[in-house]
């Protein structure tokens, strides 16, 4: 008989953002009449076309593949040189990051579950609360946990709240941990964290032999040029720190799939004597193992990316998105709503109104204004009574949205 990973059993609910799609499938087959005025701010899926450049690079390589002389086959499973190459020109320039220290993917959901495969057990590991449920419930799959509370909290991980008292920007934790998970500016809050808070991390992480997962996936949508894009620009980081980075959102690659891990040779692990280890030999094994690489039009359209027209056209994008995410922040405020994020991020935080819970937020939001928010409680306990507006949509949706959340609490 073959026998199953049970660890999968622990996960008591179905994924938050399916469970979202099976709520509305069901709203709209019950009320097939309001069906049509639905529009979705909760999954962060991305709606402007992809970039003139990238678009052009991609066509360009598609005809390259139909000529023996320049088709390409297997290409190498760490990334294309020129796009490696790109990475580090563009985003990591001054910071000591080389290029053969790039893994290219196909998504950074895919790598901040993936990247446990390097990890041995019984490592302490920290999250905060809320969370992107991902970095949750790929450690329960793992086995890196015990069962869940009533709560959802699992047992053997170490929760960092995040609240309101803090910013939604979590402490450092009052134990020694072994891994910790920091995404900034955050999903799902759209917090930042400053340059003197990541420098704490980073002392703590050094004081304390933790490896920093940092989930970066959003940093092009910082507007304060005080803060941060890259925990690398922190000195000692290239010894604590991973960094994950993605073109879903900045390049409008959510359907076409292409992101990458920083993984400097300075950070290492141990194994069980005590021998150090680096982290980049096991990932790029790993990688070359269990990962063929991303397809060669796909590499040259991010690439692309990076050249003059795609900046330009990528700046024009992000200035679309925080366009809306004003508009939502202001009308949220103007509701009365306590409102965090929306700034230097696309994602806007608001606290739901007296009485209400974040899934009672949610069904209020679908049936009577047919607008599709998350609630913050599919983030965990901690984002019990908030729940999250993404900004990715059309302008005319937002200022629909924006019409329709004052009609509702006005």
């Amino acid at each position: 008989m073959a026998t199953i990973n049970a660890n999968f059993l622990k996960l008591k609910a179905g994924y938050l953002f399916p469970e979202i799609a099976r709520r509305v499938k069901a709203f709209t087959e019950a009320n097939p009449d309001k069906a049509p005025r639905i529009i979705r701010c909760g999954i962060g899926d991305v709606t402007e076309p992809l970039p003139a450049a990238v678009r052009a690079a991609m066509h360009e390589a598609i005809d390259e593949m139909g000529s023996r002389e320049t088709f390409k086959g297997y290409g190498p499973e760490q990334g294309y040189e020129f796009l490696r190459q790109a990475i580090v020109d563009h985003q990591f320039q001054d910071l000591g990051i080389s290029a053969d220290e790039v893994f290219i993917s196909d998504g950074s959901k895919c790598d901040t579950g993936n990247v446990l495969d390097i990890f041995g057990k019984g490592n302490v590991i920290a999250i905060t609360d809320p969370v992107y449920p991902v970095y949750v419930d790929t450690n329960v799959m793992a086995g890196n946990t015990g069962e869940s509370d009533e709560t959802g909290a699992y047992a053997g991980l170490v929760y960092l709240p995040c609240n309101a008292e803090n910013g939604f920007v979590a402490g450092l934790p009052d134990r020694k941990v072994d891994l910790v998970y920091l995404c900034f500016p955050n999903n799902p809050t759209g917090a930042v964290a400053t340059r003197a808070q990541l420098e704490a991390w980073v002392k703590y992480a050094k004081e304390n032999d933790t490896v920093i997962f940092f989930d970066a996936a959003y940093e092009a949508f910082i507007q304060d040029p005080e803060i941060p894009r890259s925990i690398f620009e922190i000195e000692g980081a290239r010894d604590v720190a991973i960094e994950f980075r993605s073109f879903s959102k900045n390049g409008g690659f959510t359907g076409v799939r292409c992101a990458y891990v920083v993984i400097p040779k300075t950070v290492s692990g141990k194994t069980g004597d005590g021998t150090r280890v680096p982290l980049h030999q096991l990932w790029s094994r790993r990688h070359s193992t269990k990962f063929n690489g991303a397809s060669y039009p796909v590499q040259k359209g991010a690439a692309a990316v990076f050249s003059e027209q795609g900046k330009a056209e990528v700046t024009e994008l992000i200035a679309h998105y925080m366009g809306n995410a004003k508009l939502l922040v202001d009308a949220a405020k103007a509701a009365g709503l306590q409102v965090f994020g929306g700034v230097n991020a696309p994602y806007v935080w608001v606290g739901c109104p007296a009485g209400t819970d974040s899934w009672g937020m949610f069904d209020k939001m679908l049936s009577e204004a047919q607008v599709v928010i998350t609630p913050g409680a599919g983030f965990g306990a901690g984002g019990e009574g908030w729940f999250r507006i993404s900004a990715f949509n059309t302008r005319a949706n937002v200022e629909e949205v924006c019409r329709r959340l004052a009609t509702l609490l006005g």
